[in-house]
């Protein structure tokens, strides 16, 4: 090897190592404590084979968390797409002032999470929040309504915020793939006589399926594994109504201090997560296909 492939290691070892430490490790300890009654109290474990494997899968609050992990990231990630492509397509329409009307709507984005758990927390809360006395005021209800522990209105409130939060990100991407299309396309069509649904439907949206596929990939490894809105806002509650899988996976591990079975959770998890990308990834690739 000579020295300029010696300097090109040493450029990049760095990343390697921050890789290693904070993405490999983790991954590969998880696999190894699955298979083993690993406690957070006990200094000594013993390899125990599939049984943490077994005794989640015959948990039912395993399968209500995994329940509620799939109805989270369906309606999150239906909320997302629709309300950030429109928020995209209105601003590809607009003429002035489209950076001021971009940077307005990205906002909820630019926020670390914990700020807009509290925030909303503060909003929502049955007794001092904001929300739930105005309505009061307004007398369109009698009492408080429970935002945060009734466990239907807590997980409605929980996907409006995700959807709130994440929409600015679909938005951002599907615009940038909307000033991509060649307007002589468009021109084209217009002068062919075609409507505008007919536009979208043959220009519009063969430019940027693959990037909405890219988008939908991401957002739903991303929602799926979501921990820190929903713990911060209703911590998996009430009564394990807002409880997904990787609060599932925490209560476990930093509850009930069993390592073992949270470790075999988020081995399930991450198996699952990867059946979906695959499938995901196949489309994408049939899409491709068809473009060339």
């Amino acid at each position: 090897m000579n020295k300029k492939n010696y300097t090109r290691w040493l450029f990049v070892l760095p990343a390697i190592i921050i890789v290693l430490a904070l993405f490999v490790y983790p991954i590969i300890s998880s696999f190894y404590f699955s298979f083993t009654n690993k406690n957070l109290i006990r200094p000594t474990y013993d390899f125990v084979g599939l049984d943490n494997y077994i005794a989640v899968l015959k948990d039912k609050g395993f399968w209500n968390a995994f329940l509620n992990s799939l109805k989270w990231t369906i309606f999150s990630l239906g909320g997302q797409l629709l309300v950030g492509f429109t928020a995209a397509l209105a601003l590809n329409k607009v003429k002035h002032l489209k950076g001021f009307y971009k940077t307005l709507l990205i906002i909820p984005w630019a926020f670390p999470s914990i700020v807009i758990a509290f925030s909303w927390q503060w909003i929502l809360n049955g007794v001092y929040g904001f929300l739930p006395n105005i309505l009061v005021q307004l007398g369109l209800c009698d009492t408080p309504p429970q935002f945060l522990t009734d466990r239907v209105l807590a997980f409605v409130v929980l996907v409006f915020i995700n959807i709130w939060f994440g929409a600015p990100m679909i938005m951002v991407n599907v615009l940038a793939a909307l000033q991509t299309v060649p307007q002589d396309q468009y021109e084209a069509a217009e002068i062919d006589g075609a409507k505008g649904w007919q536009s979208f439907l043959y220009i519009t949206v063969p430019h940027i399926k693959v990037v909405t596929g890219l988008l939908v990939v991401l957002r739903t490894v991303w929602i799926f594994n979501n921990f820190d809105l929903i713990y911060l806002i209703t911590g998996g509650g009430p009564a394990g109504a807002t409880q997904t899988v990787p609060v599932y996976a925490y209560d476990m591990g930093w509850g009930t201090k069993l390592l073992g079975k949270s470790s075999a959770v988020t081995v399930l998890l991450f198996i699952f997560l990867m059946a979906v990308c695959v499938a995901y990834f196949a489309v994408l690739a049939h899409w491709e296909k068809e473009d060339k």
